[in-house]
């Protein structure tokens, strides 16, 4: 983690992954997002520095997991975004949910990249159990497999296991998201933004997400396919809306009498 600080308090962007990966996405983000801006990117168990943990499959043991980041960033008591990409994106959705339906502090804005909301079709969602080559097969078509890879290698044996278990995760969190909440839809602004070039979550498919918040919603195209995470116009993008929603809720200062 990374911290960039300007004028005021600062926000902090607690950002959560793609399907299969660890954080590496986000590595480039303390120095693309810009000045009074952290980035605090959370690995799930089961990979890099977390590989011998039990991978999550279900939004109860998301939500154990997640437990520490809301004690340690949520209830600081200061502005703070979500920003999730693809399955990270119904991460985010998830915790939003969990911390409204808790009465505890809601997001200053809820970022999802990549991703087509719950009720909408998702191109992977029913895939998880696929049989190795026919999932194999579906990831190639849609560019998720690395070129020159080959059955029995690293990325074979150490990847696609927790690529696997991430679609399984997503199923579980797209279904739950789908209930009824007794909290009614989440209050918070939200920003949907998509690949140009995506095929997983087209810029037409993310405008659904204006459908699961109360709040002002957004959407923006960025260039680039389903891994623009990995390029510098989303890092920059969270980073001004971020700054934007920090000054939002910046209490003006107050004026004395007769001035």
């Amino acid at each position: 983690m990374s911290t960039q600080k300007g004028k005021g308090m600062g926000v902090r962007v607690l950002c959560f992954a793609h399907a299969g990966a660890g954080v590496s996405a986000f590595h480039r983000w303390p120095r693309l997002v810009g000045p009074g801006v952290e980035t605090k990117p959370w690995l799930l168990p089961g990979r890099d520095g977390r590989r011998g943990e039990a991978r999550v499959t279900d939004r109860d043991a998301l939500l154990a997991d997640l437990a520490p980041l809301v004690e340690s960033s949520v209830r600081a008591g200061e502005p703070y975004v979500l920003y999730g990409h693809s399955l990270g994106g119904m991460v985010a959705y998830t915790l939003a949910r969990h911390l409204h339906a808790r009465g505890l502090p809601l997001p200053a804005l809820l970022a999802i990249g990549a991703l087509p909301p719950p009720d909408a079709p998702a191109a992977l969602a029913t895939c998880a159990d696929l049989p190795d080559a026919e999932l194999l097969q579906v990831l190639d078509t849609l560019d998720a497999v690395p070129a020159g890879t080959a059955p029995g290698d690293l990325w074979h044996r150490s990847v696609f296991p927790v690529l696997r278990d991430d679609l399984r995760l997503a199923g579980a969190l797209r279904a739950a998201a789908r209930e009824p909440a007794a909290e009614g839809p989440l209050p918070v602004p939200v920003l949907a933004v998509a690949g140009r070039e995506d095929t997983l979550g087209t810029p037409q498919a993310l405008t659904g997400w204006a459908r699961w918040t109360t709040g002002p919603f957004v959407h923006r195209t960025v260039p680039g396919g389903h891994f623009f995470v990995r390029d510098k116009a989303l890092p920059r993008l969270i980073g001004r809306a971020a700054r934007v929603v920090e000054r939002a809720a910046t209490p003006a200062p107050a004026v004395a009498p007769g001035r």
